[in-house]
């Protein structure tokens, strides 16, 4: 873990569950920490926690600029673009990162503001069914991966400072290229999303009966369709081309234990779907030794490292 000298002073844009949680556990390092929200209900029961909060964006992006802060983007992806022009015009020189479900559609969202050179990616894939700023813990990253972008032209300093933030958060680091990112969570956390809420509704299509004798499977299976729909829906539509092909291979595993039910057997479904979670069961992560960002290929050697189960730590 840095030192709080060590590491620059942090400004959260959005004080939902995530942004909430980012400005708690920078808060508890010692690091100078505060936010924003556009709502003032988020933003007195933070002051009211004892943070440092505001709903003026042009003053807290003001204070960042002069700071040198780490600017963490915390709001829904349909209020990145108004958020990032903001940036652009009060803030244009601070260290940026995000914490948003989708990478590459933030990314190019950067690039079009001109705040690419000072960027990057960061998704910390931690969370709960609850949002906004009561729900938020200190805790929350805990234990948890938390992806670090590296994509071509990263500045290696903000990279680190980036991830510097994640450790301090207490999670560990996985590095990634944007799209590599939302390809992968598309299959593990947004289609996730769309066959619980496909499972709840079935469920309720077997009317008060049924319901009644849900137990741990359907509330396990269908634990995170009590997410505010608006949140899944701008997670799910800001990766609509990855999520449309993991989707498209999920129907097809479908369709085929459908044949093969209707043939008398689920046993392909069951041995390959029990095969798949043993393999998830028993990963194996390993410390990245041996690359200094800023060297020769780093940015390529990360990537790698990441595919291969690294985290940096």
């Amino acid at each position: 873990m840095s030192t709080p000298a060590a590491a620059p002073p942090v400004c959260v844009l959005g004080l939902g569950l995530i942004g909430g949680s980012v400005l708690r556990a920078a808060t508890a390092t010692g690091r100078r920490a505060w936010g924003y929200n556009r709502s003032a209900h988020a933003v007195e029961a933070a002051v009211a926690d004892g943070f440092d909060a505001s709903t003026d964006l042009a003053a807290t992006l003001a204070r960042a600029e002069d700071a040198r802060a780490l600017v963490v983007l915390a709001v829904p992806v349909p209020a990145v673009d108004s958020i990032l022009a903001a940036i652009a015009e009060h803030a244009p020189n601070v260290a940026l990162t995000d914490v948003v479900s989708v990478k590459g559609r933030i990314a190019d969202a950067v690039a079009a503001h001109g705040l690419s050179a000072r960027f990057v990616g960061g998704h910390p894939m931690a969370g709960t069914a609850e949002s906004g700023w009561e729900a938020g813990s200190a805790d929350l990253f805990r234990d948890a991966v938390w992806v670090v972008t590296v994509d071509d032209g990263t500045d290696p300093d903000v990279w680190q400072h980036v991830a510097r933030l994640a450790l301090d958060c207490g999670s560990v680091v996985v590095p990634a290229e944007s799209r590599e990112h939302d390809s992968a969570v598309a299959r593990i956390s947004h289609l996730p999303h769309i066959l619980a809420e496909a499972l709840a509704l079935s469920g309720a299509g077997g009317g008060d009966l049924a319901l009644g004798l849900a137990a741990g499977s359907f509330r396990d299976g269908t634990r995170v369709a009590a997410t505010a729909p608006g949140l899944v829906d701008a997670m799910c539509e800001g990766n609509a081309t990855a999520l449309l092909e993991a989707l498209d291979e999920a129907i097809d595993v479908l369709q085929a234990a459908r044949e093969q039910l209707a043939d008398g057997s689920t046993g392909d479904l069951t041995r390959s779907g029990h095969d798949a979670r043993t393999r998830y069961e028993q990963r194996q992560r390993h410390p990245i030794t041996g690359i200094v960002p800023g060297d020769d290929n780093w940015i390529e050697l990360l990537r790698a490292a990441g595919r291969q189960g690294g985290v940096w730590k």
